[in-house]
Protein backbone atom coordinates (compact mmCIF):
# COMPACT_ATOMS: atom_id res chain seq x y z
CA UNK A 1 0.00 0.00 0.00
CA UNK A 2 1.30 3.54 -0.67
CA UNK A 3 0.64 6.67 1.40
CA UNK A 4 -0.33 9.63 -0.04
CA UNK A 5 -0.70 12.92 1.37
CA UNK A 6 -4.37 14.09 1.23
CA UNK A 7 -5.52 17.08 0.01
CA UNK A 8 -6.52 19.74 2.76
CA UNK A 9 -10.30 20.52 2.38
CA UNK A 10 -9.61 24.33 1.96
CA UNK A 11 -7.07 26.45 0.22
CA UNK A 12 -4.17 27.12 2.26
CA UNK A 13 -4.38 30.63 2.67
CA UNK A 14 -8.04 29.75 4.53
CA UNK A 15 -7.25 29.36 8.05
CA UNK A 16 -5.34 33.05 7.89
CA UNK A 17 -4.42 35.00 9.91
CA UNK A 18 -4.55 31.90 12.88
CA UNK A 19 -2.37 29.62 11.26
CA UNK A 20 -0.98 31.63 8.08
CA UNK A 21 -0.24 29.99 4.26
CA UNK A 22 3.16 30.14 5.28
CA UNK A 23 3.11 27.64 7.94
CA UNK A 24 0.19 25.22 6.10
CA UNK A 25 3.46 25.13 3.46
CA UNK A 26 5.96 24.24 5.60
CA UNK A 27 3.87 22.49 8.40
CA UNK A 28 1.65 20.68 5.67
CA UNK A 29 3.41 20.63 2.60
CA UNK A 30 6.71 19.68 4.06
CA UNK A 31 6.25 17.93 7.62
CA UNK A 32 3.08 15.99 7.06
CA UNK A 33 4.64 15.43 3.02
CA UNK A 34 7.95 14.12 4.77
CA UNK A 35 6.36 11.63 7.55
CA UNK A 36 4.05 10.17 4.66
CA UNK A 37 7.46 9.43 2.18
CA UNK A 38 9.25 8.66 5.25
CA UNK A 39 6.86 5.56 5.64
CA UNK A 40 6.66 4.75 2.59
CA UNK A 41 9.73 3.99 2.03
CA UNK A 42 10.07 2.38 5.26
CA UNK A 43 6.68 -0.51 4.70
CA UNK A 44 8.13 -2.26 1.77
CA UNK A 45 8.85 -5.87 2.63
CA UNK A 46 7.49 -5.95 6.86
CA UNK A 47 4.59 -6.98 7.79
CA UNK A 48 2.91 -3.38 7.20
CA UNK A 49 3.28 -3.14 3.69
CA UNK A 50 -0.43 -3.76 3.25
CA UNK A 51 -1.52 -2.11 6.43
CA UNK A 52 -3.39 0.60 7.26
CA UNK A 53 -2.64 3.76 8.97
CA UNK A 54 -4.68 2.60 12.06
CA UNK A 55 -3.23 -1.18 12.05
CA UNK A 56 0.38 0.09 12.00
CA UNK A 57 -0.38 2.22 14.73
CA UNK A 58 -1.65 -0.30 17.21
CA UNK A 59 0.85 -2.91 15.95
CA UNK A 60 3.87 -1.08 14.97
CA UNK A 61 7.03 0.55 17.32
CA UNK A 62 9.98 2.31 15.89
CA UNK A 63 10.24 4.72 12.16
CA UNK A 64 6.98 2.74 11.22
CA UNK A 65 4.62 3.18 14.33
CA UNK A 66 6.65 7.32 14.42
CA UNK A 67 5.91 8.09 11.10
CA UNK A 68 2.56 6.25 10.71
CA UNK A 69 1.24 8.13 13.52
CA UNK A 70 2.16 11.26 12.66
CA UNK A 71 0.22 11.14 8.99
CA UNK A 72 -2.47 9.73 11.32
CA UNK A 73 -2.19 13.07 13.56
CA UNK A 74 -1.53 15.48 11.47
CA UNK A 75 -4.71 14.19 9.35
CA UNK A 76 -6.99 14.23 11.63
CA UNK A 77 -5.76 17.36 12.83
CA UNK A 78 -6.08 19.24 9.91
CA UNK A 79 -9.62 17.65 8.61
CA UNK A 80 -10.80 19.44 12.22
CA UNK A 81 -10.39 22.24 10.32
CA UNK A 82 -12.81 24.59 8.01
CA UNK A 83 -12.84 28.06 6.86
CA UNK A 84 -15.98 28.54 7.92
CA UNK A 85 -15.73 30.54 11.27
CA UNK A 86 -17.76 30.40 14.05
CA UNK A 87 -19.22 26.84 14.69
CA UNK A 88 -20.28 25.72 18.01
CA UNK A 89 -20.87 22.35 19.46
CA UNK A 90 -24.69 21.51 19.60
CA UNK A 91 -27.12 18.39 20.10
CA UNK A 92 -25.17 15.61 21.40
CA UNK A 93 -21.90 16.47 21.11
CA UNK A 94 -22.54 19.53 23.60
CA UNK A 95 -24.69 17.48 26.18
CA UNK A 96 -21.71 15.36 26.81
CA UNK A 97 -19.51 18.17 26.79
CA UNK A 98 -21.74 19.82 29.78
CA UNK A 99 -22.21 16.50 31.53
CA UNK A 100 -18.78 15.54 31.26
CA UNK A 101 -16.59 18.94 32.52
CA UNK A 102 -19.73 21.20 33.27
CA UNK A 103 -19.69 23.68 30.50
CA UNK A 104 -17.92 24.49 26.97
CA UNK A 105 -15.49 27.21 28.75
CA UNK A 106 -14.67 24.94 31.32
CA UNK A 107 -13.87 22.45 28.57
CA UNK A 108 -11.93 24.80 26.87
CA UNK A 109 -9.99 26.25 29.77
CA UNK A 110 -9.09 22.44 30.65
CA UNK A 111 -7.71 21.82 27.14
CA UNK A 112 -6.11 24.71 26.82
CA UNK A 113 -4.47 23.47 30.06
CA UNK A 114 -3.55 20.39 28.66
CA UNK A 115 -1.77 21.72 25.49
CA UNK A 116 -0.27 24.24 26.70
CA UNK A 117 1.44 22.13 29.58
CA UNK A 118 2.35 19.31 27.15
CA UNK A 119 5.87 19.25 27.94
CA UNK A 120 7.89 19.31 24.56
CA UNK A 121 6.32 18.12 20.93
CA UNK A 122 3.09 16.35 21.12
CA UNK A 123 -0.68 16.69 21.40
CA UNK A 124 -3.69 17.73 23.13
CA UNK A 125 -6.66 15.21 22.28
CA UNK A 126 -10.73 14.92 23.13
CA UNK A 127 -11.27 11.19 22.97
CA UNK A 128 -14.11 9.04 23.97
CA UNK A 129 -13.12 6.46 26.51
CA UNK A 130 -14.80 2.74 26.76
CA UNK A 131 -17.36 3.76 29.24
CA UNK A 132 -18.54 6.28 26.86
CA UNK A 133 -17.45 9.33 27.84
CA UNK A 134 -15.32 12.67 27.14
CA UNK A 135 -11.73 12.80 28.33
CA UNK A 136 -8.39 15.43 27.29
CA UNK A 137 -5.56 13.31 27.27
CA UNK A 138 -2.14 14.39 26.00
CA UNK A 139 0.77 12.85 23.88
CA UNK A 140 4.35 13.17 23.33
CA UNK A 141 5.99 12.66 20.31
CA UNK A 142 3.63 11.01 17.40
CA UNK A 143 1.69 9.08 20.45
CA UNK A 144 -1.66 8.26 19.15
CA UNK A 145 -4.49 7.27 21.93
CA UNK A 146 -6.34 5.08 19.46
CA UNK A 147 -3.09 2.34 21.13
CA UNK A 148 -4.83 3.32 24.43
CA UNK A 149 -8.66 2.02 23.70
CA UNK A 150 -9.37 6.05 22.96
CA UNK A 151 -11.38 7.03 20.41
CA UNK A 152 -9.97 10.61 19.35
CA UNK A 153 -12.45 13.19 18.53
CA UNK A 154 -10.26 16.32 18.38
CA UNK A 155 -6.97 17.35 18.36
CA UNK A 156 -4.46 20.10 18.87
CA UNK A 157 -0.98 19.58 17.37
CA UNK A 158 1.59 21.40 20.26
CA UNK A 159 4.68 20.57 17.89
CA UNK A 160 6.61 23.85 17.61
CA UNK A 161 6.33 23.35 13.65
CA UNK A 162 2.38 23.80 13.82
CA UNK A 163 2.76 27.52 15.22
CA UNK A 164 6.10 28.69 15.62
CA UNK A 165 6.16 30.69 12.10
CA UNK A 166 3.07 32.42 13.35
CA UNK A 167 3.69 32.71 16.89
CA UNK A 168 7.21 31.97 17.90
CA UNK A 169 7.49 30.32 21.33
CA UNK A 170 3.59 31.90 22.49
CA UNK A 171 2.14 28.51 22.87
CA UNK A 172 -0.70 29.61 24.66
CA UNK A 173 -1.29 32.48 21.78
CA UNK A 174 -1.65 29.72 19.59
CA UNK A 175 -3.82 27.12 21.57
CA UNK A 176 -6.14 30.36 22.38
CA UNK A 177 -7.31 31.26 19.19
CA UNK A 178 -6.86 27.20 17.73
CA UNK A 179 -10.78 27.56 18.32
CA UNK A 180 -11.25 29.68 15.64
CA UNK A 181 -11.31 27.11 13.34
CA UNK A 182 -12.10 23.96 14.69
CA UNK A 183 -15.57 23.25 12.70
CA UNK A 184 -17.82 21.45 15.50
CA UNK A 185 -19.76 19.85 12.32
CA UNK A 186 -16.94 18.01 11.59
CA UNK A 187 -16.11 17.33 15.67
CA UNK A 188 -19.72 16.12 16.27
CA UNK A 189 -19.75 13.27 13.05
CA UNK A 190 -16.59 11.71 14.74
CA UNK A 191 -18.54 10.94 17.88
CA UNK A 192 -20.09 8.18 15.87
Amino acid sequence: MTFQLPALPYAPDALEPVISARTIEFHYGKHHQAYTTKLNSLVPGTAFENATLEEIILKADGGIFNNAAQVWNHTFYWEGFSAQRGTAPSGKLLSMIDSDFGSFEAFKTKFNEAAVNQFGSGWAWLVLNAAGNLAIVTTGNAANPLRDGLKPILTCDVWEHAYYLDFQNRRPDYVNVFWQLVDWNIIAKRLG
